[in-house]
């Protein structure tokens, strides 16, 4: 099985942001060099759905998941690279040297590797936290063999009861949705409470248009996109019978009232692609 960075790399994440910082990390010149399995081979691919099923049961992110995850975000969450990409960008501007970041819900640390393939060992203290052991695991390993020499730490833990340590940036990349709702703003208010001044949360979501027209119309792109990316109608079907009452979004109008409510006396949402958005919020100096 090919490393997650591998994966990641022959999937397009965040190809430019790794590469950019090759020299940082030991291992990365020959990873970037020889990519191996490309994602496009069977064994790689997501086709957790490509067959039917008598019952769809609920998503979670176990071993098949951790197995194609990451042809499934190239393939089903637009712009996901586009948003690691900007990460060490806003991390440059906003983050104080040597601060802690952490990334919650962080899979197999994709963020972390787009932090350690642009900045220098001593720039940051990463730590990632996921529930899913599968995904701690593989990114536990990533992380040892990948940047030995940047400060990287993976919690298994439920970021609702974890105990925060004071950050200059924190990360929440396609996690909210998956907590209940009524979950959500006591969260938020947390991670407020754990920044320093000046620190920025990141926030990304899947979200629903509150016109129903306008929702409708994104949602079918969405398909199309998918569609576009080799997914059938009955891999899309399936996934997203999976994912009902899985994965709840909010509208992008709720995610800003959320982190208002949290505390946060500006928020802007800098990515929009259809119905995925990122959300960046502000603790003032």
């Amino acid at each position: 099985m090919p490393s997650p960075l591998a994966s990641f790399r022959a999937a397009g994440i965040c190809y430019k942001q790794v590469c950019s910082g090759v020299s940082r990390a030991r291992k990365l010149p020959s990873l970037i060099n020889n990519p191996g399995l490309p994602m496009s081979d069977a064994s790689y691919r997501d086709a957790i759905f490509s067959t039917p099923l008598d019952k769809v049961a609920r998503f979670s992110f176990d071993e098949q998941v951790v197995a194609c995850f990451p042809d499934m975000i190239r393939r089903s969450v637009p712009g996901y690279g586009q948003i690691l990409g900007m990460l060490s960008l806003i991390a440059q501007r906003h983050l104080r040297h040597g601060a802690h970041v952490y990334d919650l819900g962080c899979s197999l640390g994709a963020s972390g590797l787009a932090l350690a393939g642009a900045l220098p060992a001593d720039a940051f203290r990463y730590t990632g936290v996921d529930l899913s052991p599968a995904m701690v695991a593989r990114a536990k390993q990533t992380f040892l063999e990948e940047c030995p020499d940047h400060a990287m730490q993976i919690e298994e833990a439920d970021i609702r009861t974890l105990e925060y340590a004071p950050s200059g940036m924190i990360i929440l990349n396609f996690t909210l949705q998956f907590l209940p709702p009524a979950d959500r703003d006591a969260l938020l208010k947390r991670l407020y409470d754990a920044l320093e001044p000046g620190g920025v949360l990141i926030l990304s979501e899947k979200t629903i248009d509150a016109d129903e027209r306008d929702n409708a119309w994104r949602v079918e792109r969405y398909h199309d996109f998918k569609r576009a990316n080799g997914y059938s109608d009955m891999e899309i079907s399936q996934k997203r019978t999976a994912l009902e009452n899985v994965l709840i979004p909010d509208t992008l109008d709720a995610l800003h009232g959320r982190l208002a409510l949290a505390g946060f006396p500006r928020s802007m949402t800098w990515f929009q692609y259809l119905n995925f958005t990122s959300l960046i919020a502000f603790k003032e100096d």
